[in-house]
């Protein structure tokens, strides 16, 4: 996943403001954990961005993501800060010892399209955190996947510059479809970049599956975590109706 839009995904997401977010996970490792934790899991860290975030915090990062592509741009992007990438599926990575925290942003759990993706997701944090190790991860909402994501279609033009040659134009088109009865929104992107005059034409397909909240919790609890709380911002509010995104804390207990 993600191979083809790769290069242009931090512009679909650039509304995103990854220093408030990191805000947020220190405000959570403050808030959850006894000490600072000095070595810190990105789980599908994608492009880096948060990765890198909380790297130039003076963490030690370790950035885990199953497309090589995205990687590429992580590590373009964090040369010299140290960072340790891994290309390995979240449902059974392999580390070199335990971590103090593990961080999964941006819905890449939605990624995983059955309950037993999620526990055995769930069961590698489990494994690979310290006692009493912080889990942060979010989720896309119900909501989001009714009203937001729907049958609905996007389409995004853009400039982007590549290491620092001259801007190139993109194009991106996506269309959804959601199944209310499987929870399952299919994403059919095309997109199309410029190159030497012409525009060159990519299509990928990706999907993601709507959870309920108790399901999470359930799933957290098998896994051996305490489900710490539900946030719908970062100033720990509760989640409303119309909620698009679920923040949520939790624990492993040993």
């Amino acid at each position: 996943m993600y191979d083809a839009i790769a290069r242009v995904y931090d512009k679909l997401n650039k509304d995103i403001d990854y220093g408030v977010w990191a805000d947020f996970v220190e405000k959570c490792f403050e808030k959850y954990l006894a000490e600072k934790p000095s070595l810190v899991l990105d789980l599908a860290c994608g492009t880096g961005s948060m990765t890198t975030a909380l790297a130039d915090r003076g963490y030690d990062m370790i950035g885990v993501d199953v497309s090589e592509d995205m990687l590429s741009e992580a590590y373009l992007r964090s040369e010299g800060k140290g960072i340790l990438y891994l290309l390995q599926d979240m449902r059974s990575f392999e580390l070199y010892g335990t971590v103090g925290a593990v961080l999964c942003c941006l819905d890449s759990l939605n990624y995983l399209l059955s309950e037993k993706d999620i526990s055995q997701c769930f069961g590698c944090v489990h494994n690979y955190l310290d006692p009493d190790g912080l889990f942060l991860f979010d989720m896309n909402t119900p909501y989001k996947f009714e009203n937001i994501y729907s049958d609905n279609a996007y389409v995004l033009e853009d400039e982007i510059e590549y290491g620092g040659e001259e801007p190139q134009a993109v194009f991106c088109a996506w269309q959804n479809q959601y199944d209310k009865v499987s929870g399952i929104c299919d994403f059919y992107l095309t997109l199309f970049e410029e190159e030497d005059g012409r525009y060159i034409r990519s299509d990928e397909h990706q999907r993601e599956r709507c959870y309920g909240l108790d399901t999470v919790k359930s799933l957290l609890e098998k896994s051996g975590f305490e489900f710490l709380g539900c946030f719908g911002d970062f100033e720990f509010s509760a989640p409303g109706e119309d909620c698009e995104r679920w923040y949520i804390a939790a624990r492993a207990k040993k």
